[in-house]
């Protein structure tokens, strides 16, 4: 089975940016909303992806990906989503021996900010960079298939 082994961080401040190597933007539609897994569809760029991951909550989690053509992704994104896609830019950050993979959200989740960092094991170490806020890995209101069904931006209300 493949499994993602991923911690989750808000961010604390802009520090990161100085240490970007590459960005790409991001538009992700989910075509299930409850169940035991999230069905998600992706495009990055010039290329797309449908992916289903474990509908569970912390840092280890069943996931499967596959590339999909592009032209199809971009119609499922327009006819098949259950919820409004989530519109992120990605910044590929490294620090130490890993590359941090930061989330600037746009639309409706603007201006949530959140750090992820994938190991390879559950107990791998890493180090935590200054810029890194409050880990959230144990709290769903942070996964991106969360965010399309209530949106950063409703939470205060």
């Amino acid at each position: 089975m493949a499994t993602e082994i991923e911690h989750k961080f808000l961010v604390r401040n802009e520090n990161w940016r100085e240490q970007v190597q590459a960005s790409q933007d991001f538009e992700q539609g989910y075509l299930c909303g409850e169940g035991p897994a999230s069905v998600r569809v992706r495009i990055e760029g010039e290329q797309a992806n449908i992916n289903i991951k474990a509908a569970t909550v912390g840092t280890v989690r069943a996931e499967y990906e596959y590339a999909i053509p592009l032209d199809e992704a971009r119609e499922m994104l327009a006819t098949l989503c259950v919820a409004p896609p989530v519109i992120k830019t990605r910044y590929w950050v490294r620090h130490g021996a890993h590359t941090w993979e930061v989330d600037v959200f746009g639309g409706a989740n603007a201006p949530l900010v959140v750090a992820e960092i994938e190991l390879d094991t559950v107990d791998e170490a890493f180090e935590r960079p200054d810029w890194l806020g409050e880990e959230v890995s144990d709290d769903a209101r942070y996964y991106n298939h969360a965010l399309a069904f209530e949106p950063y931006s409703t939470w205060g209300a």
